[in-house]
């Protein structure tokens, strides 16, 4: 697992140890990355950050900052790991809590949310709905949710689809907010 482009391209990231991780791919991340195309200035959220690898591909690719927030202990110690190795502490923030905890609780608004929760958990359409009701996606940001082809995300949670891709088992689904809500 790497970085694929920006100040710190090439560089190898520690993964999250044992099997419950599942790492987006490098051909997943390319397909992300491309669709958004400018991360520069942006405010990131990480959710279910894992290793934080998109966070920190975000950051490599000129976001402002990024929040990581996962609960497993496992999961932090690896993103402080390659935050470390990267030497991008001062744009990182992470928080060891429940997803839904901390988007209760935080009153910041973010460009880009990365949303990868475990798979066929049925935490996608509670954790997107929880994002728009607090209002924490900045009016022209993107919501980039990764998830089991099992899964649907709820017709009366996307404002906007403005992308979706399924390769294998995965589908990657990004939303906007709708223009008559902006």
């Amino acid at each position: 697992m790497r970085i694929i482009s920006g100040k710190y391209k090439k560089a190898n990231l520690f993964s999250v140890p044992g099997k419950t991780a599942r790492p987006t791919t490098d051909y997943l991340k390319e397909v992300i990355f491309s669709v958004l195309y400018d991360c520069a200035d942006k405010k990131v959220l990480d959710l279910f950050a894992g290793s934080g690898a998109l966070g920190l591909e975000a950051l490599s690719r000129g976001a402002e900052k990024a929040v990581f927030v996962d609960l497993s202990d496992k999961a932090i110690k690896t993103i402080k790991q390659n935050i470390s190795k990267l030497k991008c502490e001062k744009d990182c923030r992470i928080y060891k809590k429940r997803v839904s905890s901390f988007l209760i609780k935080t009153t910041e608004k973010f460009d880009l949310i990365f949303l990868d929760p475990p798979y066929d958990k049925n935490l996608v359409n509670s954790t997107i709905e929880l994002i728009f009701k607090k209002g924490l996606l900045n009016a022209d940001g993107k919501i980039i949710v990764e998830y089991s082809k099992n899964e649907k995300i709820s017709e009366e949670l996307q404002p906007s689809t403005d992308y979706e891709k399924e390769s294998g088992r995965t589908t990657i689904t990004i939303l906007s907010l709708n223009k008559s809500e902006t």
